[in-house]
């Protein structure tokens, strides 16, 4: 299966405030390219999501911005390319809003969210929380929060889910976002 694995994390409350951006690239089930950055989100910070992810002001100040990344993120959001994401309705919220605020069109692509199919074959897990569904699964996630080992963790969810219960069940979860 090849799909992209996407993690946001923002500077404050507003899906259109994205500090940093991760991708992990997947081709016939094998992780073979990574992509991380910080991004200069042009609004304020609030200390409540400083003190989840780390990132400050000072860290941005020099990243590009969302504008400046995206002409070379977004030949992996072209049609029928899979995105995959942990809780993708946040995800996809940021890119949305995030596109927008700088009024780029939105892409349309495939969409899968490991938080649902968390839930769906794991009945018995205390909550679905990435960091909780990747220690359920013996998944290392070093830097919860950090978006490039958000995003590798949820890669190998998802590649987990596909040993154990293969691409045909699989694909039901995918959406058209």
């Amino acid at each position: 299966m090849d799909f992209v694995s996407l993690d946001f994390e923002t500077a404050n409350f507003q899906r259109n405030s994205a500090c940093s951006i991760a991708l992990t690239v997947v081709r016939n089930n094998q992780i073979v390219d990574e992509f991380y950055s910080l991004i200069n989100p042009q609004v304020t910070f609030k200390q409540r999501n400083i003190q989840i992810h780390g990132i400050r002001p000072s860290d941005v100040s020099n990243a590009p911005t969302f504008a400046e990344l995206w002409p070379h993120l977004s030949p992996l959001f072209a049609p029928n390319k899979l995105i995959v994401a942990h809780n993708a309705t946040f995800d996809c919220s940021v890119l949305k809003n995030t596109l927008a605020y700088y009024n780029i069109a939105k892409p349309q692509f495939l969409v899968l969210d490991t938080l649902k199919t968390s839930r769906s074959y794991f009945k018995n897990f205390e909550n679905y929380k990435l960091n909780t569904v990747c220690s359920q699964l013996k998944i290392q996630l070093e830097n919860h929060h950090n978006a490039l080992d958000d995003s590798l963790a949820c890669a190998n969810i998802l590649l987990y889910q596909i040993r154990e219960f293969g691409i045909n069940d699989i694909s039901r979860f995918i959406k058209t976002n």
